[in-house]
């Protein structure tokens, strides 16, 4: 059966998933940046590539939303 159905899309979605980071395991010059946070949430790529660190579970979900990716948590 090959039926097609206008609301699935033909490409695939952009999963990007979201991590808490300890400020500490970061480099130095990115805790230098962070005014008393212990912990931050990063956005990668499937791939592994960090493509944002934000200081809120929240704002990490709606800023790869707002760049039409698909967010999924990391424990």
């Amino acid at each position: 059966m090959d039926t097609k159905f206008e609301q699935l899309s033909e490409t695939p979605e952009t999963i990007v998933y979201v991590r808490e980071v300890l400020v500490a395991d970061l480099p130095s010059d990115i805790q230098d940046q962070v005014e008393g946070a212990e912990k931050l949430y990063a956005v990668h790529s499937s791939e592994g590539e960090r493509l944002a660190l934000v200081g809120d579970r929240n704002l990490a979900f709606t800023l790869a939303r707002q760049n039409d990716l698909s967010p999924v948590a990391v424990h």
